[in-house]
């Protein structure tokens, strides 16, 4: 579990972090630099989801043995199955981190939505839902690893 303490806001005590893979882990296909040690690291503290259409059908060889729970998204509905995912975790100890479309519904319904803005974008709905932004995923994960820099960016 990872508790942080915002001032004027209480606390967020998290359990679980759920990840977007295409545009949010990876580009491509293919892991982002710097991903896997802070996933490893965060996995300590938190039970680590990627939650993924698996768009390029790549996501099973470039996760490989990092510590997470794989979910791969039938097709339909992406955006409710991602929100779905999140609220059968348990919402309020969730955060998320993702940059798509459909990632909107999960980011708004986590107790803490990071929107990652990288190579491929990020859907305008998904920041707007978001409550930090981030410029790289490895900035998103460092936010969670120095709790302190949230508690900055979030105190009211």
């Amino acid at each position: 579990m990872l508790e942080i303490a915002i001032p004027g806001a209480g606390p967020l005590r998290l359990e679980h972090l759920v990840l977007d893979f295409n545009g949010t882990l990876a580009i491509d296909g293919g892991l982002l630099a710097g991903v896997e040690g802070r996933l490893t690291t965060l996995a300590g503290r938190l039970r680590v989801h990627v939650v993924t259409a698996d768009t390029f059908g790549r996501v099973r060889e470039a996760i490989g043995d990092l510590p997470c729970t794989l979910f791969v998204l039938p097709p339909g509905d992406q955006a409710a199955a991602k929100r779905d995912y999140v609220e059968r975790l348990g919402a309020s100890s969730v955060a998320c981190i993702g940059n798509g479309r459909n990632d909107r519904s999960m980011v708004a319904a986590a107790a803490l939505g990071i929107a990652v803005v990288q190579a491929e974008g990020a859907a305008t709905d998904t920041v707007t839902a978001a409550d930090v932004i981030a410029p790289t995923v490895q900035d998103a994960l460092d936010l969670l690893l120095h709790p302190l820099r949230l508690a900055a960016t979030l105190r009211t």
